[in-house]
């Protein structure tokens, strides 16, 4: 389906809201219910005694994360954080008008048509949900999605993979759509 460059950039009515896995970490965490408990497994008498599994549920949406593995509560908090982000890129979709919406973020993170980000980096999830909402935005057309966000499309389909449910998602909101998967 072909579309013009000038229907994808027209000027934007209102910027779009933030993605929540984009909020700074306090605004993030102040709506969010924070629990925490006791888990099983490795890590002897201290694990018994103390409450170092955190659960984190993102009141407005309902997404949750946890985390377990480590010792310390602080450690497990800023990996459930971490989680928490990752799964609000995956499940919320927030809306994305007409025109050049690209975020200040993802204005750096791409250059020359290369979107630069390790996945293991604090603002991947941020551009992760950026991306997961122009691809819906414009009905699973990767291709579409790659030019309005300023980047090639196997760019867009590197920064999918680099988190395997992310592609999983676009591929099954694909086939609904009666589109073939992206590898």
């Amino acid at each position: 389906m072909p579309f013009s460059l000038d229907e994808l950039f027209e000027s934007p009515r209102e910027p779009p809201s933030p993605h929540p896995a984009s909020l700074p970490e306090a605004e993030l965490i102040d709506n969010c219910e924070l629990t925490r408990g006791r888990t099983g497994g490795p890590g002897g008498q201290h694990r018994n005694k103390t409450e170092t599994h955190v659960m984190l549920r993102h009141t407005p949406t309902g997404v949750t994360a946890q985390a377990g593995e480590r010792r310390s509560p602080e450690a497990n908090r800023r990996v459930a954080i971490r989680r928490l982000r990752l799964n609000l890129a995956l499940q919320v979709r927030m809306e994305v008008p007409t025109g050049d919406v690209r975020s200040e973020l993802w204005r750096s993170r791409c250059k020359g048509g290369k979107i630069v980000c390790n996945p293991k980096h604090a603002d991947y999830p941020s551009l992760l949900a950026e991306a997961m909402d122009m691809i819906e935005a414009c009905k699973s057309d990767v291709k579409k999605a790659s030019v309005r966000l300023g980047c090639s499309m196997s760019q867009l389909l590197r920064l999918l993979r680099q988190h395997p449910e992310a592609l999983e998602a676009v591929n099954n909101a694909r086939r609904e759509r009666g589109l073939h998967a992206m590898k």
